[in-house]
């Protein structure tokens, strides 16, 4: 097969329906939108969500739980993660970032335990649980928070 001969699946492409274009169409005239009526205007039709007049389901709902404007999120790196740099390396959130460890900063860098360190490593972050803390330390390493 070359690019020349690319062709999409059988099927899988359809023509538009050009609407409005004469009585032989099939579509001509009123364009498939019947005579009258809300939806027969332009610009007709119902808001998103209305129910014809009977109370929607998002008012009949009742309200749960709220939005915390100041939350932070943090990017999570596990410990089985770290081991890919060498003894003594500092490990910053720009080197995570850097070797795609984390996609994004976020609101910092957090450190978590799961998994394990075999390397001695100097760990820069916003913050870190017990058990990470506890395991950097145990491996060798120093733990620092920015």
């Amino acid at each position: 097969m070359k690019l020349h001969e690319l062709q999409p699946a059988p099927g899988s492409r359809k023509k538009a329906v050009r609407v409005g274009r004469g009585i032989g169409s099939g579509n001509g005239k009123t364009s498939g939108r019947g005579q009258k009526g809300q939806n027969a205007r332009s610009g007709g039709g119902v808001r998103l969500g209305f129910e014809g007049g009977q109370t929607p389901l998002f008012r009949r709902l009742p309200k749960r739980g709220f939005t915390n404007i100041n939350r932070k999120e943090y990017a999570v790196v596990n410990l089985d993660k770290l081991n890919r740099f060498e003894d003594g390396t500092e490990v910053t959130p720009e080197l995570l970032l850097e070797t795609g460890v984390i996609s994004k900063l976020k609101s910092g860098v957090k450190v978590l335990g799961k998994g394990q360190i075999e390397k001695k490593l100097t760990v820069k972050a916003h913050k870190f649980s017990a058990s990470a803390k506890a395991a950097i330390e145990a491996a060798g390493g120093k733990t620092e928070v920015i």
